[in-house]
């Protein structure tokens, strides 16, 4: 059912569509690939469609060697930044790509892009690089710290610094190798510090949940589920993370407290066997697309196999149903026998999943797809990001 959208939605919506349409808003992506991966049970035969978001679980997919990986995104930029890492495995050396996309700084930049890189690219990609190649090098600051995302994640260090005693116990808790240590660290030093009314506050603007990718109808449905709201939630996941994860490896919050990856704490495609593997071909099996998921299903030939689908269905849910029902037609008309979905929302049971119709036989949604809420209540808890209330792992009735 289509919901009428109230004014502030609408102009919520248009500060969102905004933001969306001009910026690059994920530069690392914030799905766990180790995760995805025990789902999606991948094999040379599968051929995937993946949403490119910032292309880290892309290149993440590939080092299983599937046959072929469709990197589809409607926005321009994340394609972009997926092409730079495309163009980065097949022309640098190790340590060159690590310092570009594991420090996100190197002080040859602009020579490596205008030399290596730069005439591999789309001419969209070439453009947006050509503006923006200072992200990555100025030796006080990081790649990590721009776009969207990477805003927020200055705003945060500028509050860590104004705060000193609070940055130290941060930077103590993920530095501690041990899962006890480190829940006394967050129970003692950090968690009383941490959780003022002025953050609450900030966590629960759309503004701040725009330049975080999360537009209004995900909040909207994270307020509808929780006491405390969007702050509540975002604490509760925080603290699963914090509390029951080893953070050690949790690269995926450590990146925007440090600015930068670590060897030993970083994305699999950045790790120095994995990079030549890619090098040595893998990374070729990876094909960028700029459109929606529905306009790639349309335009190919190819049976998929396997699909990740992120979140992108909550917000068509609120205000496109029609649109998402033509994207979820197109999905099972080109999907294998086989074929496997997972995909992510900011609810435990997207209302959707029952209300949606497919077809003239207006056939729903839920009849075509066998779901495993046991397996993905499971791998949920595994999540070293966490963010999600919902992860489902559904296959393609036959």
């Amino acid at each position: 059912m289509k919901t009428a959208p109230t004014l502030a939605d609408r102009i919520d919506q248009r500060v969102f569509d905004a933001i969306y349409s001009r910026a690059l808003v994920y530069n690392t992506c914030w799905e766990d690939p180790a995760v995805d991966r025990l789902a999606l049970e991948l094999t040379p035969d599968d051929t995937l469609l993946v949403i490119t978001s910032a292309g880290c679980n892309v290149l993440d997919y590939a080092l299983t060697g599937p046959r072929r990986i469709h990197a589809v995104d409607a926005n321009p930029r994340q394609n972009a930044l997926l092409e730079l890492k495309l163009a980065g495995i097949r022309a640098l050396d190790f340590d060159d790509f690590f310092a570009v996309f594991g420090h996100g700084y190197h002080p040859a930049f602009r020579d490596l892009y205008h030399d290596a890189l730069r005439e591999t690219l789309s001419p969209f990609a070439r453009a947006f690089w050509d503006r923006r190649a200072a992200w990555f090098g100025n030796p006080d600051g990081s790649f990590y710290f721009h776009g969207l995302s990477g805003i927020v994640a200055r705003l945060f260090n500028a509050y860590l610094r104004a705060r000193p005693r609070l940055a130290d116990s941060v930077r103590a808790l993920f530095a501690s190798a041990d899962l006890d240590h480190q829940r006394e660290i967050y129970d003692t030093r950090v968690q009383p510090l941490f959780w003022t009314p002025a953050l609450n506050w900030t966590l629960s603007r759309q503004l701040t949940m725009s330049l975080l990718g999360v537009p209004h109808p995900q909040r909207k449905e994270v307020q509808a589920q929780h006491a405390q709201g969007v702050a509540g939630f975002i604490r509760e996941a925080l603290e699963y993370v914090l509390r029951q994860l080893p953070i050690a490896d949790n690269y995926f919050w450590s990146v925007y407290l440090r600015g930068r990856y670590t060897p030993a704490c970083c994305p699999e495609y950045l790790k120095r066997d994995n990079f030549a593997a890619l090098k040595a071909g893998l990374v070729e099996r990876i094909v960028p697309h700029t459109c929606t998921v529905t306009e790639f299903l349309h335009a190919t030939d190819e049976s998929i196999s396997r699909y990740v689908l992120l979140d992108h269905m909550d917000w068509m849910s609120s205000y496109h149903p029609e649109a998402l029902a033509e994207e979820w037609q197109a999905i099972l008309d080109r999907a294998s026998a086989d074929a496997r979905i997972i995909f992510r929302s900011a609810h435990v049971a997207p209302r959707y999943l029952e209300r949606l119709e497919l077809g003239p036989e207006r056939t729903r949604l839920s009849e075509r797809l066998r779901f495993h809420p046991e397996r993905a209540a499971a791998l949920n808890r595994l999540d070293r990001v966490h963010t999600y209330a919902g992860f489902h792992i559904a296959d393609v009735r036959a």
